[in-house]
């Protein structure tokens, strides 16, 4: 099966959200509207992917940088398509655009009862850090941002 990956756009957006609600274990948030994830493309320039298949979205990735470290986020393949290295391809292109930006360390963020997404990212070479606790602080009313 060949299929083609390239840098996400804003045009990719109705595909790539589709993609997202249909993810078991993603979860997303008002922050993931199309005002947000084209601030977020337009602050870090190439370095989301989508995977196509005949011109159809088959995976896609949000990844940034805050300068210093990496985020990959979002990271979906339909079902269809799992299991055939489209999501490990998406990896790859992500490190690489960040590796070429000067970034050597990316994070990521699973929920905890998400085992499959935990297999994938360890069978890739990813560590757990169970040393760390993640906080959040939010200066809007917005509950779900």
């Amino acid at each position: 099966m060949k299929y083609e990956i390239r840098s996400m756009n804003i045009g990719d957006y109705s595909a790539v959200i589709a993609l997202w609600n249909e993810s078991e274990g993603l979860t997303l948030r008002d922050s993931d509207s199309k005002d947000a994830i084209a601030r977020y493309l337009a602050r870090n320039p190439g370095l989301s992917f989508v995977a196509l298949f005949e011109e159809s979205i088959v995976g896609g990735v949000l990844v940034g940088t805050d300068g210093r470290r990496g985020y990959l986020q979002h990271l979906a393949v339909a079902s269809h398509y799992r299991g055939l290295g489209v999501g490990r391809q998406l990896v790859a292109a992500a490190l690489e655009g960040l590796k070429a930006q000067g970034i050597e360390k990316t994070h990521l963020f699973v929920h905890a009862v998400n085992k499959e997404a935990q297999k994938f990212y360890e069978g890739l070479g990813w560590i757990a850090r169970d040393e760390i606790r993640m906080f959040s602080f939010n200066v809007g009313s917005n509950e779900n941002i």
